[in-house]
């Protein structure tokens, strides 16, 4: 199985990001080592500079949980070299418990050269019902699949070609043809005449070789086999190389990062028997069949900071929720079956989250009690927020001390840098944007909290140009932009759309798409359920 990945939302906060690294973290601690936190966005500069701080790397990022090939119990048969005899790849296939009915052909490095099949092997083999004619076989192949030994003073040909004739007593007697590959037994004139006739090789089945007789047929060679001549005859048939047999051409393949959706429309469309599985270098890892998607293995996530589908990874609905750990409102995100869900009406995930490390008596690490603390700070604005109770203060102060820092000091920090730096106004508009579908009505709410938002309200003109921009490009009835200030605990509400809805929901009035909103500084309980009442 693959790892369980802790992810928060779209376009990740602080609180986001923190509260994965640490419930992964947590959940490792206790045993579980297959948690691994992960993101769905881009990191801010204030998360940035928080895990800076701290000492941690930004989780990797995590585009799609929609079931892959690499997802699947797919078949990892043995790959073949194309050097390799026929008659090898044949006891490999029949000699497995399953019967491998196709098998990859790579060439040295890896990378997939062919596919070879049963049927390859018996249309290869059915053509010599008719035309007893071999070509291009590898001395050395011979040698190895007769268990032979060669006798032959003068040059040793690389390859054999040359019509099969069966000389032995009993045998219908024809000429030998110049060049053929003679297969007798315990029978010097037949060798003999089989060298006169200017045979290229003759095979001496179940019997000893007159060295001197073999010394003297010039440029024949002479083999020795400790098999019958039938038996001899399948096995020169079945010392070619795989590389002639299989099908090279118009090959169907699949990646490990191939999306099962795409990967059921091409085995419908193509039908085949299996399909080799190739890795990111292009080297044959395994071969897929269609039973194969019959029952794949979902991706494995829990959810943090959040509990809504839009919000969320794509692909959720392929993927089996094992968790959701958060502190807004409930939405729309479905579980095929009970999952364990923790919803608390606090300011913060990160607060839940150092809950849960008291409670299975777990003591982060100070530099992860100080990444908690931060979590907590920026979620609360430093427990400004109407969102913010007891328990987050509470909770903060504990790490805070694990840590050894001032919360007052690491809020200043925080809060200089989240709109520091020169973004553009797309940057600012996205930096924290989420998405709501309420009563019919589509709205988008970024936010940007910051100590001084007079600088910000500056660039309006550019903010807006890019927010009507999107509101017609996405359809949004409505599309808000957050400028939050921490120390007058307000906030510059940009609007374009449902302008009057806005106007009666705060009571304010929008002059040049903007108003200013006192002692409103949460989107998620001051923002949304102000809109939602009007909206029904």
């Amino acid at each position: 199985m693959g790892p369980i990945y802790v992810t928060g939302h779209r376009n990740p906060d602080t609180d986001s990001i923190v509260s994965a690294i640490a419930y992964a973290s947590l959940r490792n601690a206790l045993g579980e080592r297959s948690y691994m936190a992960a993101r769905i966005g881009e990191i801010s500069d204030q998360t940035q500079l928080v895990l800076d701080k701290f000492g941690f790397a930004p989780p990797p990022l995590l585009r799609d949980v929609r079931t892959q090939v690499r997802d699947l119990d797919y078949d990892t048969p043995p790959v073949l070299s194309g050097a390799v005899t026929v008659h090898h790849a044949w006891e490999l296939m029949q000699g497995n418990e399953r019967h491998i009915e196709s098998m990859p052909v790579a060439t040295e490095d890896g990378r997939l050269f062919g596919m070879l099949t049963t049927s390859d092997i018996a249309a290869y083999e059915m053509h010599f019902v008719s035309d007893a004619t071999v070509t291009g076989i590898p001395l050395f192949n011979l040698l190895s699949s007769l268990d032979g030994r060669l006798f032959c003073d003068g040059a040793q040909p690389g390859e054999l070609s040359g019509e099969l004739v069966v000389a032995l007593p009993g045998a219908a007697a024809r000429p030998i043809p110049s060049g053929a590959i003679v297969l007798c037994g315990d029978q010097p004139d037949a060798v003999r005449a089989a060298m006169e006739a200017g045979a290229a090789c003759v095979i001496v089945c179940e019997a000893p070789v007159d060295r001197e007789l073999a010394a003297a047929g010039g440029d024949t060679c002479v083999i020795g086999t400790p098999f019958d001549a039938y038996r001899a005859a399948r096995l020169i048939i079945q010392s070619v190389p795989v590389s002639r047999l299989c099908q090279k051409d118009n090959l169907v393949t699949f990646h490990l990062d191939d999306y099962l959706d795409d990967v059921r429309d091409t085995t419908l469309r193509t039908r085949y028997r299996s399909y080799p599985i190739l890795d990111e270098n292009d080297r044959v890892v395994g071969t897929l069949s269609r039973y194969h998607l019959l029952r794949p293995n979902r991706k494995r996530v829990v959810l943090v900071d959040h509990n809504e589908t839009a919000q969320s990874v794509a692909g959720l609905e392929q993927a089996e929720i094992m968790e959701i750990i958060d502190h807004h409102r409930l939405a729309d995100v479905q579980t095929a079956g009970p999952v364990y869900m923790r919803n608390e009406p606090v300011g913060s995930t990160c607060t839940i989250v150092t809950s849960m490390f008291q409670e299975h008596g777990v003591m982060p690490s100070p530099k992860l009690a100080g990444l908690l603390a931060a979590g907590i700070i920026s979620d609360t604005i430093l427990f400004k927020s109407p969102t913010s109770t007891d328990k987050d203060r509470t909770m903060a102060e504990r790490m805070a001390r694990r840590a050894g820092l001032s919360l007052e000091a690491l809020g200043q920090e925080i809060f200089s840098v989240s709109a520091a730096g020169n973004h553009n106004p797309e940057e600012l508009l996205f930096s924290d944007f989420k998405k709501f579908q309420i009563a019919g009505h589509f709205l988008g709410i970024g936010q940007v909290i910051c100590l001084d938002s007079l600088d910000l309200n500056a660039n309006r003109e550019a903010l807006l140009a890019v927010m009507e921009r999107e509101q017609q490009e996405k359809g949004y009835d409505t599309l808000l932009l957050m400028l939050t200030d921490v120390l007058r605990v307000g906030t510059e509400l940009l609007v374009v759309g449902d302008i009057d809805t806005v106007e009666q929901a705060f009571n304010v009035r929008v002059v040049n798409h903007g108003a200013y909103l006192p002692g409103v500084i949460s989107r998620k309980k001051q923002v949304v359920p102000a809109l939602s009442l009007l909206w029904g």
